[in-house]
Parts: C-alpha cells; sequence; structure tokens
C-alpha cells in the first residue's frame, strides 16, 4: 500500500477518527515534521500510543523529495525541482522582494525583505497556452493537497515563506479539491499564512470562480487574461472557447461584488499580437468598472516552444499610460526573475539541472504587496 502524506489532511483526519484519535494532535505532528525534517514517528513526544502505529503503517513525513535547488544569477530567485513518490516532478520558485520599495497611497513603505513561494498544482496542465511552456507538457497528474503543501514545508527549509502563489505548474481550479484544502492547511496552525497573502491565479474556469469566494473568502485572486477580446484569448489560449470573455466578466463582477476585494488581472505582452495601442483601449473599457490591479508581464522565451516574441520596452510603457492615465486602472509591469534559470512566469516545464548561476542580488517589489 503507498503511504499518504502526512499533510494530507483529509486522510490524517480520517485516519485519526477512525481509529478514535484526537484530530487536535495534528497540528503538533505538522510542527514536530517541520522543525524535525528526518525524524522518526516514535520520536515525536506525547502522542496517544495508538497515534504511532497508525502514521507508521499509514503516512510518510513527505512523500516528495528536493531533487535540486537553481539558483538565479539574479540572486533573489531560487527554483526547486521536487520529485514526487510517483517519479513526476513538478517545480516551484522562491522569489525575494523588499515590501519597502515603491509607495502606497503616496506613502513610503513599510516592511523589509521577505520571500513569496510560487507554487504548482498539477504535473503539466490541459490548458494548452501557447504562451507557456507548462502547456507543453500537456496534463499528467493533479497534485494531491499534500503534495501541495510539501511545497512550502521544502521551501521553507531554504527561506522564510510569507507569500504564496499558486501560478506554477497547472490550473489551480482545475484540481479544486486538493486546491482549498492545501490552503486550508497552510493557513492553520503550524503554518499560520494569511488569506490574504495566497493568491490563485486561474484562466477564468467560470464555475470554480463562483464557488471561490464562498471556500476561501479574503484569498486573492489573479485571472490570467492576456487579451481584451475573445477571439485574440482563444488564439493564445484555447481553453478560452469554454469561458466566454462575457460570461468570465460577468462572473468576476458578482465575485467582486461579493468579496469586496481587487482582481489581479495578468496580461502577457506578445509582440505585434496583444500589444498596440487599440488593445490597452479595448482592456481599459472592458476593466473600467472593475477594481482591479493590471500586471503587465513580459513574455519570456520557451525556447522552440513559441513562435511569439517579448514586446518592445516602449510598448509596455504607451500601454501602461493608456491604462493609468485614461482608465485610471493601476497597472503595474513585472520585473523578470530567473529567467536564466527557467523560472520566470510561463517557463515552468520540467527539466533537470546541472549548473547554478551566481552574480549580484537585485530586490525588488512584489504585485502580492500591492494592496496591502
Amino acid at each position: 500500500m503507498r503511504l499518504r502524506s502526512v499533510f494530507d489532511a483529509a486522510e490524517i483526519r480520517s485516519e485519526f477518527d477512525k481509529a478514535g484519535i484526537s484530530v487536535h494532535f495534528i497540528p503538533f505532528i505538522w510542527k514536530y515534521v517541520l522543525q524535525n525534517p528526518n525524524c522518526r514517528w516514535d520520536e515525536i513526544p506525547s502522542l496517544p500510543l495508538p497515534a504511532y502505529s497508525l502514521l507508521s503503517s499509514k503516512f510518510k513525513r513527505s512523500t516528495s523529495s528536493l531533487h535540486s535547488v537553481l539558483e538565479s544569477s539574479d540572486q533573489v530567485t531560487t527554483k526547486l525541482l521536487i520529485k514526487l513518490q510517483n517519479g513526476a516532478f513538478v517545480e516551484a520558485v522562491i522569489m525575494r522582494y523588499d515590501t519597502r520599495l515603491g509607495k502606497y497611497n503616496g506613502k513610503p513603505r513599510p516592511g523589509g525583505p521577505r520571500s513569496t513561494l510560487c507554487v504548482s498544482s498539477q504535473v503539466g496542465c490541459k490548458m494548452g497556452c501557447q504562451f507557456c511552456a507548462t502547456g507543453s507538457m500537456g496534463f499528467k497528474s493533479n497534485l494531491s493537497s499534500g503534495e501541495i503543501v510539501e511545497q512550502l514545508v521544502h521551501a521553507s527549509h531554504l527561506s522564510t515563506i510569507r507569500n504564496v502563489v499558486f501560478m506554477g505548474m497547472g490550473e489551480p481550479l482545475n484540481n479544486y479539491s486538493s486546491l482549498v484544502e492545501a490552503i486550508h492547511t497552510i493557513t492553520g496552525s503550524p503554518f499560520h499564512l494569511s488569506l490574504r497573502r495566497i493568491t490563485v491565479s486561474t484562466v477564468g474556469i467560470i464555475h470554480a470562480i463562483s464557488k471561490l469566494q464562498k471556500d476561501l473568502p479574503n484569498l486573492n485572486l489573479a485571472v490570467s487574461l492576456h487579451a481584451p477580446v475573445q477571439d485574440i484569448r482563444c488564439q493564445i489560449m484555447p481553453a478560452a472557447r469554454a469561458f466566454p470573455l462575457e460570461k468570465l466578466m460577468d462572473t468576476l463582477h458578482v465575485y467582486q461584488q461579493n468579496s469586496k476585494q481587487k482582481i489581479f488581472i495578468e496580461y502577457i505582452m506578445l509582440e505585434g499580437v496583444n500589444d498596440e495601442e487599440q488593445h490597452a483601449h479595448q482592456l481599459g473599457k472592458l476593466l473600467e468598472t472593475f477594481q482591479v490591479v493590471v500586471n503587465l508581464i513580459p513574455f519570456n522565451p520557451i525556447g522552440t516552444l513559441s513562435h511569439f516574441q517579448t514586446s518592445k520596452a516602449e510598448k509596455v510603457t504607451r500601454f501602461q499610460k493608456v491604462l493609468r492615465g485614461v482608465y485610471n486602472i493601476r497597472t503595474t509591469v513585472r520585473k523578470q526573475m530567473g529567467q536564466d534559470i527557467s523560472g520566470a512566469c510561463g517557463q515552468l516545464v520540467v527539466n533537470l539541472p546541472d549548473t547554478k548561476s551566481e552574480g549580484k542580488p537585485v530586490v525588488i517589489t512584489d504585485i502580492e504587496d500591492l494592496h496591502l
């Protein structure tokens, strides 16, 4: 029998309930494993005797292992290649930021350096976005909630993680139950992450967006829009055919009415495809009734997997000025991080590394802090 991750919350609660063991011991077990990753079950103090045999027969401290760690030359980005129990690999990325950079409401920002973890929710992805390396893998499997949480566990041994973004491999809302369970786990003891510091990115799975606000209130929602009209969206994001733009915007309107929170809009800049001034005006008109932060993302090369080119810097600046100046929409340009280790946005596809890069650190600010 294949052992389950001790961080699979539903599984361990179910087994403890069946054995008559109080589930209140579970956060204590998690905390001990976090602090002592190589411990034996019998080393955990003060558990009921039946808990030790149950843990030994049903669970592992970790079903995944950290295969390799690759450091970017920017010295603020680290990519983790994680091997799962079934032999498949997923990637997670640690990004280090400085919250003091920039201003909020015209005032200097408080805080200091901290880390955001970008996690994967699936092995591969079935969305098939033309600009994304993960899409070229096709869909392999969903991750269990424990496999999602274990990415945070591995990363926590390398850096203190304050924010988590579900922007790695896979479409998070296509693995909805594991996503929700993992987020409930990492916002509870002993992780204690705030829901306001967790962002879930989706291409626009309409029925799941409708459920998300009820299941995870105060969560940050990011929508990978990437085009202001349906036909362009379908060209670069084949899955968009199943989620018409008009219905998606109606769903987001209801979501925002209920959540009272800003929505992040992700928009990849593709030369000659969606980066012209007319596209900026179309996007501005589409979003002018929403409270949003638009994040313009320079396209990151993915080798021979895509024919797209990165928009010229002048085009990105002009696009940003239209959204800000004409439509008063808060608009940022995402800094490129980890491109040399294929850890940047859209570049996550499993490659086994054999080199490390070195360079000078550049500390930058982070979109997850913009609304705080």
